[in-house]
């Protein structure tokens, strides 16, 4: 990724500055390129520029194109990570052959990512001609059946070989073969490790892509490498409302390899999985100066950015399409730590143990085991709510573990390891600022589910409830720009805490824009609650389901939860879990729209879901 160094051109107060120094790692020392001005300001304030305008939105991008334009990147980001004095015209020359370009056009591409190092950045703009093929189908399925058949085998045939082969079943169809240049540029998009699993056996695989035992490749500075798992914690805790037991919240962290800095962090009482993993990730990259304002933390929190890549345990979670591509989008490389090999992330598990042996000393703990519980009534002791473990974890974090020495880094805290690693000492150069995100609300929602629907004259219906805002007017009954016969389908990311708004993304502006319901009467809920209520309408055998029945349904389960509150911890849970939906701010705050009348729709069940693991409430 880039850094912010000494020397480098920035932006700040909408001015072209020269960084001087990096005086700590809150302060930087600028000089200004008109009237030589020296000023020191904040350094979350400056910016290596603006990065063009994307006008590629990742849930827009064809999964083909994607596919290819990762296959680039992966090439192109080692270049780009090289000081130019250290490419040589051989690593150009491989690059260019490897993708039948010529040096010319590499140099285009490291421009491109030196300038925005995203994926995104190397998809090109749709064309007049977008849709058109070069080859035919035909052709197009010759090679990848052949390519699968007699090139991906064990005997390992070149390529030479296989363009002989593709051509002679061409000309048996009387089909004319392709150049072997595109068939070369086929091959180029297979993954490597699949090519060398194929031909060369899934041990020489392994051996090649996989990390050496007991070590994490290139964790040697901060960002490099990051761990990030889930556990619920060792604590009781207590409702808001009532101040009663509720169970146990589970906590998610993302812990950076090379200093121990935690970077990111989320507690909560929903099901662990894609919402939790991207809610941590977010909180990890982006800077934490609001987040400490809000939790009344007087603490620097310093590590921020976005790491080179991310191991998880066996993580479902990144199978969500809208995950795996954020994650591809911000060039984070993923890798799952396969079972029984404890080595894969030790960090995160001894982090965890660290701190869930701390909270021990808590009330409403449940120790380790029932051994060590004995007759400690955990539920009887417990006295804090989950806003309130949150802050005392994070002070904890902040002011103890984050300061004190650690044996696995030489005995030094990892706040001061980061420290130097960023600024330097006496006999090591600082590596710089890790660059901010700029559009912090992007971030937010590429890490957040999505669904496609059609807008019509009264909104657009989600899951049978409508949303309205003047915005979606321009787009009323639009046609598929690539089939004029089928209405155009537009994308709206939603939270799933919160489905009282999704976040319309206008494909001509690239700007989401925050979709009200249409009846703003209605109380915000969550997709967990909606599709509970779903459930219990249909096991009543309802006739039609529609916003009223859903609403009402709302109501009548929530009255009954508020009953039933003092009673039993399942409903005070639910109740609390609510309670911590509402107070996550919206990414954008919708205006105020005219409510209309509801209109009856029969259930359907037609959802897409990006990510698989979205469970319902218990």
């Amino acid at each position: 990724m880039r850094r912010i160094l000494p020397g480098c051109k920035v932006h700040w107060n909408e001015e072209e500055w020269i960084l001087i120094d990096i005086v700590d790692l809150k302060k930087v020392l600028l000089k200004n390129l008109k009237d030589k001005n020296i000023e020191l300001v904040n350094a979350l304030e400056v910016s290596l520029g603006d990065s063009e305008n994307r006008t590629n939105l990742l849930q827009d991008i064809p999964n083909e194109t994607w596919l290819e334009a990762c296959k680039l990147f992966d090439l192109i980001r080692e270049l780009v990570k090289d000081k130019k004095r250290a490419r040589t015209y051989k690593d150009l020359d491989d690059i260019a052959e490897k993708l039948g370009k010529s040096r010319a056009t590499i140099y285009r591409l490291i421009k491109k990512l030196e300038n925005d190092f995203v994926v995104s950045a190397l998809i090109k703009k749709a064309r007049k001609d977008h849709g058109q093929h070069r080859l035919s189908q035909d052709v197009e399925k010759i090679i990848e059946n052949e390519i699968s058949t007699f090139y991906l085998v064990p005997e390992r045939p070149t390529v030479v070989e296989l363009w002989e082969q593709v051509s002679l079943v061409c000309r048996e169809k009387k089909i004319k073969p392709p150049s072997m240049t595109t068939l070369r540029r086929r091959l180029n998009l297979l993954q490597d490790r699949l090519v060398v699993s194929k031909r060369f056996g899934s041990k020489k695989a392994r051996e090649q892509f996989e990390p050496i035992k007991g070590s994490f490749p290139g964790a040697d500075i901060p960002l490099a490498v990051y761990q990030i798992d889930h556990t619920p914690i060792d604590v009781i805790l207590v409702d808001e409302e009532y101040r009663k037991p509720i169970g146990r919240a589970f906590l998610t962290i993302v812990i950076d390899s090379c200093t121990r800095m935690i970077a990111g962090f989320c507690v909560s009482f929903d099901p662990v999985g894609a919402l939790a993993t991207g809610i941590a990730l977010s909180h990890a990259i982006l800077p934490k100066e609001m987040w400490l304002a809000k939790h009344e933390i007087g603490s620097s929190w310093p590590i921020y950015g976005i790491p080179r890549k991310i191991y998880a345990d066996n993580a479902k979670e990144f199978r969500g399409t809208m995950l795996e591509r954020a994650c591809q989008e911000y060039g984070i490389i993923l890798e799952n730590r396969p079972k029984g090999l404890p080595n894969y992330g030790g960090h995160v598990e001894r982090a965890f143990g660290t701190f869930m042996k701390r909270s021990q000393s808590l009330k409403g703990t449940t120790f380790s085991n029932v051994k060590e519980k004995e007759s400690y009534n955990s539920e009887k002791k417990a006295v804090l709510t989950l806003k309130e473990f949150e802050s005392w974890f994070a002070t904890f974090v902040l002011k103890v573990y984050h300061e004190k020495p650690h044996n696995g880094i030489n005995k030094v805290s990892p706040l001061s390891l980061y420290e130097t690693f960023i600024l330097g000492d006496d006999n090591t150069k600082g590596i710089g600022l890790p660059t901010l995100i700029e559009d912090e609300t992007k971030l937010k929602l590429d890490f957040m589910p999505f669904v496609e629907r059609t807008i019509q004259e009264y909104g657009v219906l989600i899951d049978n409830i409508y949303y309205y805002a003047d915005v979606l007017r321009n787009w009323i009954h639009a046609r598929d720009p690539n089939n004029s016969k089928l209405k155009r389908k537009f994308i709206f990311s939603r939270d799933p805490r919160d489905i009282s708004v999704v976040y319309f993304f206008d494909p001509e502006l690239k700007i989401y824009y925050p979709i009200p319901y249409r009846n703003i009467s209605h109380p915000p809920i969550s997709l967990w609650e909606l599709n509970s209520i779903i459930k219990d309408l249909n096991q009543q055998k309802c006739f039609e389901i529609n916003e009223d029945t859903i609403f009402e349904g709302l109501k009548e389960m929530r009255k009954i939860a508020e009953v039933a509150a003092e009673k039993s911890k399942s409903a005070r849970r639910m109740q609390q879990r609510r309670k911590d939906w509402s107070k996550d701010k919206q990414l954008v705050q919708p205006q105020p729209t005219n409510p209309f009348d509801n209109l009856a729709l029969n259930w359907n069940n037609d959802q897409i879901l990006p990510f698989l693991d979205l469970e319902e409430a218990e």
